[in-house]
């Protein structure tokens, strides 16, 4: 009984992030080296990393190896809270892509939410 606790406990923690990235010029472009999915226009029972499939928040869907974004710690799941200091919480997906693909900025700031380690841990041993 005491497990089954701890992990009711661990399933519902989230923690911020902060995740600075700088972009990788290559010819004409400013490469961030991450995919995102979500949107308040797409279905968020699609959303693989929802655990609430009704959340239409902006989530990282894929990490380039070597990037810009995994050198920064970006991790493919986190939820995009913030684009240097836009709130990501309520944008369509190609709002959010026009926030973080901006010619004019190369660094970008993220404010991410993240599943605890601890459940990243036991998902990681019951799978």
């Amino acid at each position: 009984i005491k497990e089954c606790e701890s992990y009711t406990f661990f399933s519902s923690h989230f923690f911020q992030q902060r995740v600075e990235i700088h972009k990788l010029r290559q010819g004409e472009n400013l490469i961030l080296g991450f995919s995102i999915g979500g949107g308040i226009d797409q279905d968020p029972a699609q959303n693989p990393f929802s655990e609430d499939k009704t959340d239409k928040g902006i989530y990282v869907t894929r990490v380039t190896e070597g990037g810009p974004a995994e050198v920064a710690g970006l991790q493919v799941g986190d939820k995009i809270m913030q684009v240097n200091g836009w709130d990501m919480t309520m944008v369509t997906h190609d709002q959010a892509r026009k926030r973080l693909t901006k010619r004019n900025e190369e660094v970008v700031r993220l404010l991410v939410t993240r599943h605890s380690l601890q459940k990243a841990v036991q998902q990681s041993m019951m799978s």
